[in-house]
């Protein structure tokens, strides 16, 4: 639904909490966030709004210097808090076609801040995440991915000498025949789009939101 065809005051309560999650202002947040579930608000949309806007506006922050590294960890906490919140209001048929996802940043990278937002924006997108965490070998997302019966593996690099390993989970996909079975998409600070396809990646993201639009644009 547009926001335009909103009420003005559904259209306030979103502004609000969008605003809440970017000041790290829990208790708001989470009253918003149930005012939001009584109005009977599209839990979608809540999410696609507030939690999406809000991850930019923070990742902006963190980009300028204004937050940093317990910023980012306590707001993505927050968005994850506030997403579970709002997802009471998802249909329960929804709920039950979860599409799996195992997540991680490749092996010999410690970053976990980007991977963390995105990982918090497919919670609250409505898909199962398995965070792996970081420093993950290709064969732990192989065997992870095989175990939950995952739909997509997401690999996350921030440095120009792990990117090799993202190519290296696709290469032992391929090797063993499950490369058709699991979408692989691909992101961090130094990885393009030409990259991804370099590699053979299905899909490419540059940050959290535009993560979460091409996962469900790869996994409709």
């Amino acid at each position: 639904m547009e926001l335009s065809n909103l009420p003005q005051g559904q259209r306030d309560l979103l502004d609000s909490l969008r605003d809440a999650i970017v000041a790290i202002d829990e208790e708001k947040a989470r009253n918003v966030a149930e005012a939001i579930v009584n109005e009977e608000m599209d839990p979608n949309t809540a999410i696609r709004y507030s939690i999406a806007h809000a991850a930019v506006k923070v990742g902006e922050k963190f980009d300028s210097g204004e937050y940093y590294l317990p910023h980012l960890v306590m707001a993505g906490d927050l968005m994850d808090e506030v997403g579970t919140i709002l997802g009471r209001n998802i249909p329960s048929d929804q709920i039950g076609e979860k599409k799996v996802i195992v997540i991680g940043t490749v092996q010999g990278d410690m970053h976990s801040v980007g991977k963390n937002l995105v990982s918090t924006m497919l919670k609250s997108g409505g898909f199962q995440v398995h965070d792996m965490g970081v420093d993950v070998a290709s064969m732990a997302f192989i065997d992870r991915a095989k175990e939950v019966n995952a739909d997509m593996i997401a690999l996350s690099s921030l440095l120009t000498t792990t990117m090799p390993y993202q190519k290296e989970v696709i290469d032992d996909l391929a090797s063993m025949g499950l490369r058709e079975k699991f979408k692989v998409i691909v992101g961090g600070g130094p990885v393009t789009e030409h990259y991804a396809k370099e590699i053979g990646a299905d899909g490419y993201a540059k940050d959290a939101v535009e993560a979460l639009r091409e996962v469900k644009r790869l996994l409709a």
